[in-house]
């Protein structure tokens, strides 16, 4: 497995667990950590159906990730800022793009940078002592990885602006209720609630799950008629895996299907 000096690698059932291991800077996103993450991304982008899906999480129980370094941030000039949110960017769109499932472990803060990351896993699930917000305006700043474009698509655009215009943190139950959360569980319990969905998931086709994944990144951005061309296209994709074949004669021969991953 390869080795990250910010981020620990650990394999439990069919997940992989990626965990930015930076406690005493409440997992910030330090330019080393950036460093790494994008380096992360190209690996998981190798490694196939060998784990079904991806779970991040945070060292310790305080933050998931606390937001990016400030005191780096401090000595940037605005170049040097847009290259920092572009690496960001290129980060979280592999994450999206990615043929697994991924799911954000939020355990403890979620805030800015933190918050954006989470937003770009499939979905969140979140400690009791979770907690979440888009507070750059409290520094003269605006979101830069990602936040002002996935928040409104998670919880709605008014929801997204009120968060975002007052910087304000909400707790893990709030997150819940505004839809940015699909879980709350106690702490001790989130590693493995994640790990518990990836080992449902990984009693599926895998590439039922890449194909559909695919289609639910784009459907958003085009109008219903376009969306469901899309629709249409992976439903037509399906049918030549390898697994469609399997599974469907799974089912007509009562058995269980046994998906080879093509």
């Amino acid at each position: 497995m390869q080795q990250f000096d910010t981020l620990s690698l650990t394999s439990q059932g069919s997940a992989l667990i990626v965990t930015i291991d930076q406690p005493a800077s409440l997992n910030a996103l330090a330019l080393e950590v950036v460093a790494d993450l994008e380096k992360l991304v190209e690996h998981l982008k190798t490694i196939g159906y060998e784990y079904r899906g991806i779970v991040i999480t945070g060292a310790g129980e305080k933050s998931f990730v606390a937001g990016a370094n400030i005191v780096q941030m401090n000595a940037m000039d605005a170049d040097a800022a847009e290259a920092y949110g572009r690496r960001m960017h290129r980060v979280t769109e592999e994450l999206e793009a990615l043929q697994l499932p991924v799911i954000a472990a939020v355990n403890g803060f979620a805030l800015g940078g933190g918050c954006e990351l989470a937003l770009a896993c499939d979905f969140i699930y979140a400690s009791e002592n979770a907690s979440f917000g888009q507070p750059e305006v409290n520094l003269g700043l605006v979101p830069g990885f990602g936040g002002s474009v996935r928040l409104p698509r998670r919880v709605g655009l008014a929801m997204a602006r009120e968060l975002i215009f007052t910087g304000r943190r909400i707790k893990a139950a709030e997150a819940l209720r505004i839809g940015l959360a699909n879980r709350v569980v106690p702490s001790g319990e989130l590693l493995d609630t994640a790990v518990a969905t990836i080992e449902e998931i990984a009693k599926v086709s895998p590439t039922a799950v890449s194909n559909v994944k695919n289609v639910l990144n784009q459907v958003l951005e085009v109008d219903v008629h376009a969306a469901l061309d899309l629709e249409v296209a992976s439903f037509r994709k399906a049918f030549d895996t390898e697994d469609s074949v399997e599974g469907r004669a799974a089912f007509v021969e009562k058995r269980k299907a046994q998906f080879p991953g093509r």
